[in-house]
């Protein structure tokens, strides 16, 4: 996935600046009025949103066991799978509920008092402490057979998966007094050095214990894994050179020229680790890429780590040009009139990856739309890897937009966030009682009729952040982990450079 060399890069100011008039008016003449982000009418609607929201976990979770559904459908429908993720998200959302006064203390207490319970009696691996990653969300069950398909399934331990899990533990921990030492306790259970090797300095993807299989590793910085990382940096099972040892970009040598795109960039060397700082030229910034180049990859363990400001010169500029990507991917470069990428429930049914492919390093792309329409930069200098036509916005049919994508940006670009949700929910069906379907073709109209409970988590954790004053942010980074992981964030800096 590296960079069109001189292509976007050299591209001019003029063409720039139009480029950016072209997206405002967008926003301004077809979007409904928004009001300005931080007004009270948008923290009215933000409430209004956090409220729907919440009444689809309260919808999503079984009475009993604590846990929460994988998915809910517009029916009431709960699937009988969840996994280690959607318990995290549903702790987290139980906090943002109790902030913004969706429910009181007590009910807050109680609904995470059955699921630590749920937690403290479910089977995991030992002596890693980690989590399965499918289980009955009625009973705590470990899934052997997947419920839908009845297909055999082969237990595994995901090192994400039991990070973001992880992440709800440590919240809780740290804003329930009357389940600190029972969350704390789950938490330190849990070792993410089991994941870590040293061989490659990265993290492996997944362990089945009862196979042994343990494919190797999660190799992009941009990349929701990171949490998993974070963590086991912060609590010194991992050491703190592994953040380096991921790519930033692949190389930019002909050995690596299948990319679609290639890299411009330097080599730094942080903790002994020399780190190829690539980034891929996209509309006139560079940007360090995902393997997809999802929102979801590049944003969300900014919800709870703020590595915009630990990392200034890296994550600070990177963010908000990721944000501002995904925007003209949608509003120019492919012309859906709408915008936020990452993977989602496919409306037609389904699950799949979606993303600005330009901005992934995958060769087959996370694509905006169901139809999988690729680009391709070229690689200069390498044999056979001339550049390939741009495609037309027209060729950017049954594009996909999934809300919680949208809601990722909040922080960085608050006023676009809110009119492109305001225009989804005025021209689809895709907004009820509780609150955003996960995703709607554009072109044809097809609203997904499930919500996954890590997007609905997603959208929760963005809204209480802005109307809580960065309350998850305040919760995870403690003094503890501020000690450990701003000073490894902070010396680097990336090949991201604005406009």
């Amino acid at each position: 996935m590296n960079e069109h060399v001189l292509w976007s890069i050299r591209r001019s100011a003029a063409v720039r600046a139009l480029t950016l008039v072209c997206i405002l008016a967008v926003l301004a003449t077809s979007a409904p009025p928004v009001a300005t982000a931080g007004s009270r009418e948008t923290r009215q609607t933000l409430y209004r949103y956090a409220q729907d929201t919440w009444a689809s976990f309260v919808a999503m979770t079984d009475e009993n066991s604590g846990l929460p559904t994988d998915s809910l459908a517009a029916d009431g429908t709960r699937s009988v799978q969840t996994s280690t993720t959607n318990i995290g998200a549903y702790m987290w959302s139980t906090l943002v509920a109790e902030e913004l006064d969706l429910i009181s203390h007590g009910e807050a207490v109680a609904r995470l008092d059955r699921t630590l319970r749920s937690l403290e009696t479910m089977e995991r691996h030992q002596p890693s402490g980690q989590y399965y990653n499918w289980y009955d969300h009625r009973n705590g069950q470990v899934l052997t057979i997947w419920p839908s398909s009845g297909q055999p399934l082969v237990p595994i331990l995901s090192s994400v998966d039991n990070g973001w899990l992880a992440t709800g533990l440590h919240l809780v921990a740290n804003s329930v007094p009357e389940h600190a030492a029972r969350a704390e306790a789950l938490f330190d259970s849990m070792h993410f050095g089991f994941y870590y090797r040293p061989e490659v300095n990265r993290i492996a993807f997944h362990v089945a214990p009862s196979t042994g299989e343990s494919p190797c590793c999660y190799d992009t910085i941009v990349s929701e894994s990171r949490i998993a990382s974070y963590i086991g940096i912060a609590t010194g099972e991992i050491p703190s050179r592994e953040y380096f040892g991921a790519w930033r970009t692949f190389p930019d040598t002909c050995d690596w020229s299948w990319q679609e795109t290639k890299p411009l960039g330097v080599y730094r060397t942080y903790y002994g680790v020399d780190v190829f700082e690539g980034a891929y030229p996209y509309n006139g910034a560079r940007i360090v890429p995902g393997w997809g180049g999802s929102m979801f990859e590049a944003l969300m363990p900014a919800l709870f780590v703020p590595e915009e400001k630990w990392g200034p010169r890296s994550w600070g500029l990177n963010h908000p040009l990721t944000v501002e990507a995904q925007i003209h991917h949608g509003l120019v470069e492919a012309e859906y009139g709408y915008w936020g990428f990452s993977p989602a429930n496919t409306p037609e049914g389904g699950y799949r990856e979606y993303g600005v492919e330009g901005l992934g390093m995958n060769p087959e792309g996370y694509a905006s739309n169901n139809d999988k329409t690729l680009v391709d930069q070229g690689f200069a200098g390498c044999p056979g890897r001339d550049p390939q036509p741009e495609p037309a916005p027209s060729a950017y049919t049954d594009g996909v937009v999934t809300p919680h994508a949208a809601f990722l940006a909040l922080r960085w670009a608050p006023g676009a966030v809110l009119a492109n949700l305001a225009k989804l929910e005025r021209d689809f069906a895709i907004y009820d009682q509780w609150g955003f379907r996960d995703s709607v073709n554009v072109d044809t109209g097809v609203v997904s009729p499930y919500y996954l409970s890590l997007d609905q988590g997603i959208v929760m954790a963005a809204i209480g952040n802005e109307l809580g004053h960065d309350m998850l942010r305040r919760a995870f980074a403690t003094r503890e982990f501020r000690r450990a992981l701003r000073p490894v964030i902070s010396i680097e800096e990336f090949g991201a450079l604005s406009p």
